[in-house]
């Protein structure tokens, strides 16, 4: 599995998750504050967009991953 790849995976999951918990219609609701989290993984989806900087990829990359083909956060 590539970096790229991952920190796709480990986004969706994310604001999946952080949807889940910040919706008060979801089943597993805690509390509205986990919308910001939402927002703060896009936030991070963007700005890696524009800069080519992912926090993420370096942990990815230290724990043995291979770097990603593609453009953006995965150079």
């Amino acid at each position: 599995m590539t970096t790229e790849r991952a920190i796709r995976i480990m986004a969706g999951f994310f604001v999946l998750l952080s949807l889940a918990l910040g919706v008060e219609e979801s089943p597993i609701f805690v509390s509205r504050w986990f919308l910001a989290f939402t927002a703060f993984v896009g936030f991070n989806l963007l700005q890696s967009g524009f800069t080519g900087f992912c926090p993420p990829e370096i942990l990815m990359r230290k724990m043995g991953l291979k770097s990603g083909s593609g453009e953006g956060c995965c150079k």
